[in-house]
């Protein structure tokens, strides 16, 4: 498939074309799978970042500029994906030295804890923004698109919403 097919595919799916989509999908998919190998030596690491790089180019199509190199845009895509789960897999092995069953419980625990924070102190509008930043590893630009809420907005209650929880947890932890 040549830069402007998958340009004329990206330009179809920014209008809401579903069919476009999984054609792209069924033309680049393969070329995108070699690309993560090349950073995620897994095979099930690989098949996550691949679901993860589609709903990206689903998701952020709004910021692909119609003309430009469609196929370097996707791959760019993938590259973030797979670097972002490298950065994670580095600070998971580097911060946590812990048995694998010490570390379930404390997860659990943890866990426990910070869903019950959330419940307590978070209205829903703030439970999302936390899960779709936190959970999700969405940017504000892209919750704020999701939403239909200025930037601006979305990154403040954001804030407001991690310094609800960090202080009724501050106060849990004197009691």
């Amino acid at each position: 498939m040549n830069k402007r097919e998958i340009d004329g595919l990206l330009y179809l799916i920014s209008q809401g074309d579903n069919r476009a989509f999984e054609k792209l999908y069924l033309e680049t998919k393969r070329g995108v799978y070699a690309f993560l190998s090349t950073y995620l030596t897994n095979y099930a690491d690989c098949e996550d970042a691949m679901q993860d790089v589609y709903m990206k180019i689903k998701t952020c199509i709004s910021q692909y500029r119609v003309g430009s190199n469609g196929l370097a845009w996707i791959l760019q895509i993938a590259k973030n994906t797979a670097l972002n789960e490298l950065r994670k897999r580095t600070y998971r092995t580097q911060n946590y030295t812990q048995t694998e069953e010490e570390s379930v419980i404390d997860v659990a625990v943890l866990r426990d804890s910070i869903t019950d924070a959330m419940n307590r102190v978070l209205s829903d509008e703030e439970k999302r923004l936390i899960v779709l930043h936190v959970i999700w590893s969405y940017k504000h630009k892209e919750i704020a698109k999701m939403l239909n809420c200025p930037l601006g907005t979305v990154t403040s209650k954001y804030k407001r919403a991690v310094e609800k929880l960090k202080k009724y947890l501050k106060e849990e932890e004197r009691k």
